[in-house]
């Protein structure tokens, strides 16, 4: 059955204040089923988990269905789950672990196409302990990531290697697969921030062959909740704790504080409406999953193809970045204008979509701050083809 995106559209209350939202890139609208939760969560009793009594064992509980409902995104095992505010904060707090058993001489890799989210934490580690910080270079044409140039750049003084599933720039997807044999060569760690592929194609730990893959709730319309999920649990109790607590073990070992029960129910839920995207999806939820992010993926192939071509044949509009495998992101700019100007023009057009000013990371190696930067527009499971029109012409209309 074709992904039906009429149905989708009537989950998202806050469509109804008639702009065409093209900024999913920077976190997708909230569906009802999301809110509902975080509400009822909220207003019902839950304590910190240890207790004998109804509000502990519900507390207790909301945290394992969250680890549950992460395991079965990512296809790992619950016990490898663990939750906090942000990938942001989760990364910091695993970097600074890890890093501890660095050595001078030691080597990170890191990766040109990834967010500060995923390389700075990487950086101050090594800094800290005098590893050295080896980056893997995008394709200045296509925006890829070439997985060949891992070949000379991990090594057997390889302690990590940093990379992205998807961009949330440009919307390059890399082979993570291809780089993860690298990695298991040298006996490296493989982290993989999959956050801006997370909403939009099935993901497996195993099949990725990631150790560690970090997402945020946020991207597909979760609430501000992170998580990172280890495909082999064990290494937990091997870093070094993080967490107040003495006492802790497993994915606690990581967390830091009280968890915000009510956003970790909204997380179940947030999983829940990803898994029921398809209304012909049956089976377990992680089967459901699956089916579901693999319709959103083929229906939102098409859009994307429409809206590079039609952006493409605008005179001086270019497209930045051509890469083959990519989720439904795109940057472009327009010659002679600033791209602050032109998302002001595209807002007064009834068209949300984002300003970069290129001078930071990706963009930035890629010379967009020397044209006034890049507009910034992202594909939501809610995108209809009219409103890919909608920006084409406001695009085409510019002054």
């Amino acid at each position: 059955m074709p992904f039906d995106v009429a149905r989708v559209r009537g989950l998202f209350p806050a469509l109804g204040d008639g702009w065409v939202h093209l900024d999913a890139q920077a976190g997708m609208q909230v569906p009802d089923q999301v809110a509902t939760a975080v509400a009822t969560a909220m207003r019902a009793p839950v304590s910190g988990p240890g207790g004998t009594f109804p509000s502990s064992q519900r507390g207790t509980a909301i945290v394992d269905a969250a680890r549950r409902a992460v395991a079965d995104l990512l296809g790992c095992d619950p016990a490898g789950v663990v939750l906090g505010p942000s990938t942001a904060v989760l990364l910091r707090s695993f970097a600074d672990a890890v890093s501890q058993g660095w050595l001078l001489g030691d080597e990170v890799v890191a990766s040109r196409l990834d967010e500060p989210t995923n390389t700075a934490p990487w950086l101050r580690g090594a800094h800290r302990s005098g590893a050295t910080v080896r980056w893997a270079e995008v394709d200045i044409e296509t925006c890829e990531l070439p997985a060949w140039q891992y070949d000379e750049l991990v090594s057997r003084r390889t302690r990590l290697v940093a990379v992205t599933a998807a961009s949330r720039a440009v919307g390059t997807r890399p082979e993570i697969a291809r780089i993860a044999e690298h990695t298991r060569d040298a006996e490296a760690l493989l982290v993989v921030d999959a956050t801006g592929a997370a909403p939009f194609v099935p993901l497996d730990i195993e099949a990725l062959g990631a150790d560690v893959i970090a997402v945020c709730a946020t991207a597909w319309g979760g609430p501000t909740v992170g998580a990172l999920a280890f495909r082999d649990p064990r290494l937990l109790d091997r870093l070094p704790s993080a967490a107040l607590e003495l006492d802790a073990a497993g994915p606690e070992r990581l967390e830091l504080g009280p968890h915000g029960y009510s956003m970790l129910a909204g997380l179940v839920a947030s999983v829940d409406y990803l898994a029921d995207l398809d209304d012909a999806a049956v089976g377990s939820r992680r089967e459901r999953l699956t089916t579901s992010l693999g319709s959103v993926k083929s229906y939102q192939a098409g859009l994307m193809s429409h809206l590079v071509a039609e952006l493409r044949g605008l005179r001086d509009v270019m497209v930045i970045g051509d890469a083959m495998r990519r989720v439904p992101v795109t940057a472009f700019t327009v010659a002679g204008m600033k791209a602050d100007d032109v998302v002001d023009e595209l807002a007064a057009a009834g068209v949300c979509a984002f300003a970069d000013s290129g001078r930071h990371d990706l963009l930035a190696a890629l010379g967009v701050g020397e044209v006034g930067g890049a507009v910034r527009v992202g594909l939501a499971h809610y995108t209809t083809a009219g409103e890919v029109d909608q920006l084409v012409r406001a695009v085409a209309a510019l002054p």
